[in-house]
C-alpha cells in the first residue's frame, strides 16, 4: 500500500514537471485525513478551488483515508529520530498507526525533509 503525501496530490492536481503518471493512482492508495486539509488549504490560498474543486474531490475520493484519531496524534507529540515539522508530524505517525495495524506502507513523497524522516524510521520511500 503506498502512502500518498501532499506534495504528491499537489504535483498531480496542479500539473507539475514532476508528478505521478496517471496509471500510478490506479493501485491502493492511503492517505491521513490531513492530505484533505493540505490540498484545499493550498488550493484556496491560491484562489483555485472553484477551478481545481471537481479534480481536488475526485483526487480524495481515491484515497483510503486513516483519521486523525488519538493514537496518530498521541503519537505525533513524541519525538522523531531526526527533527520534523508540526505536519509531518502526523504524517509520520498515521504511516507508524498502519504499520501497527500490520499494514505494508511505502510513503511516495516529493517533500525531502519527509522522505529522510521517514528513512530515519526504516519506512520504504518512493519517488512517483
Amino acid at each position: 500500500m503506498i502512502y500518498v503525501d501532499t506534495s504528491v496530490a499537489l504535483a498531480y492536481l496542479l500539473a507539475e514537471d514532476r508528478k505521478p503518471p496517471e496509471a500510478w493512482w490506479r493501485q491502493p492508495l492511503i492517505a491521513s485525513r490531513l492530505v484533505e486539509y493540505e490540498i484545499w488549504n493550498r488550493l484556496n490560498a491560491r484562489r483555485l478551488g472553484a477551478s481545481y474543486g471537481d479534480r481536488a474531490r475526485t483526487l480524495i475520493g481515491r484515497l483510503a483515508i486513516v483519521e486523525l484519531e488519538p493514537r496518530v496524534l498521541a503519537r505525533a507529540l513524541e519525538p522523531f529520530p531526526t527533527p520534523v515539522r508540526t505536519l509531518d508530524a502526523l504524517h509520520l505517525a498515521a504511516i507508524e498507526f498502519l504499520r501497527g495495524q500490520n499494514q505494508d506502507v511505502e510513503l511516495a513523497s516529493y517533500d525531502t525533509r519527509l522522505n529522510a524522516a521517514a528513512a530515519a524510521l526504516r519506512f520504504r520511500v518512493q519517488l512517483p
